[in-house]
């Protein structure tokens, strides 16, 4: 049995007082205790950026790479040592900037990683460019007039490569995103949790229109498995399908009931719905702009299992060596024609 502080490292984090990187070191060693697969069965693996000193806080084996190739590393890792949970802690630029390739990919061949995907919208490390998911006319050190370019969505980005499991939570809210790193753990193949992440030095409270706790409750739904979807302060609010649409309605208004209610099913629901309900409240402009009437999906948005990509690998390795005579590397290089030389 083990506890958080079985992963926590001896070495003191060093964040900016305030960055929500620390509550996310704190989930992180949380969702690890919960599984309890044992650090020395456990590996770390990052690229470059603030969230990319995490394995120096974390117990289990770790490993600081280079920008934008910690899921490489991770590939290579857990497709040889598939019998370890291989974690990947990356940064908006870290991972969808340079690493945006490896990501895509990662995803399309379903690797079994655990990728932590901390989006403050900005590059906080090197002092405050806008980065691949930073809003339409933000205003940063490289871009003094605005940005001109849309961002992406992670979760867009991450359906449309073939990803079968999207999460979404919010820094702060330690308790939910332990269950969102959790059910990434447990499932099998590429599982991406983006977690919004507050840069109080260079993008502070850009995520405030959704993560303010006197607006959260209103502005955002945490869908759970197997029950209707509803939110609001009062829980009065809930989604429906309206044709080919998402629609919030209000309970007890027109003759809605919680019946009518669309029922959260992420392991069974069709990659279309998924999309609709993971791309609900975006806008290229930011969470202020974005459509009132309908929430932000936080949890866990789709879970479908799929074969991946190590065991695939694995098994095509014994089922050649099976049908092989050669056993060993020796056994390679003397089979065939050899000769001595002396």
């Amino acid at each position: 049995m083990f506890t958080q502080q079985d992963y926590k490292s001896d070495q003191p984090l060093k964040f900016c007082a305030g960055c929500g990187d620390h509550a996310i070191a704190a989930s992180m060693q949380k969702a690890m205790a919960e599984l309890g697969v044992a650090p020395w069965q456990t590996a770390v693996i990052s690229g470059i950026g603030c969230s990319s000193r995490m394995p120096y806080y974390l117990q289990p084996y770790g490993m600081h790479t280079i920008h934008g190739r910690g899921l490489a590393i991770a590939t290579g890792l857990k497709t040889a040592r598939p019998d370890l949970t291989v974690w990947n802690v990356s940064g908006d630029g870290d991972c969808l900037a340079i690493g945006g390739n490896h990501f895509i990919h990662a995803m399309r061949r379903n690797i079994d990683l655990n990728i932590i995907l901390f989006n403050n919208k900005i590059y906080g490390l090197t002092k405050g460019q806008y980065s691949p998911t930073s809003d339409r006319g933000l205003v940063s050190k490289s871009s003094p007039w605005g940005t001109v370019e849309d961002p992406f969505c992670p979760a867009e980005l991450c359906l449309g490569a073939r990803g079968n499991f999207f999460a979404r939570a919010i820094d702060a809210d330690i308790a939910n995103s332990v269950k969102c790193m959790v059910a990434a753990a447990r499932h099998k193949g590429a599982s991406v949790v983006e977690m919004l992440t507050n840069c109080v030095i260079f993008a502070d409270g850009i995520h405030k229109a959704i993560t303010d706790p006197s607006l959260r409750q209103d502005r955002c739904i945490f869908l759970e498995e197997g029950k209707p979807m509803i939110y609001g302060k009062n829980r009065d609010k809930g989604l429906i399908l309206d044709g080919w649409n998402i629609k919030s309605v209000t309970i007890g208004e027109n003759g809605i009931t919680e019946a009518d209610l669309l029922v959260h099913d992420p392991k069974h629901a069709d990659l279309a719905l998924s999309m609709k309900l993971a791309m609900m409240g975006y806008n290229p402009y930011g969470w202020a702009a974005a459509d009132p009437t309908l929430p932000i999906a936080m949890g866990v948005i789709r879970d479908v299992e799929s074969p991946t990509y190590d065991e695939s690998v694995n098994a095509q390795i014994e089922e050649v060596k099976a049908k092989k005579p050669q056993r060993t590397l020796r056994d390679l290089i003397l089979s065939g024609d050899t000769w001595e030389v002396k």
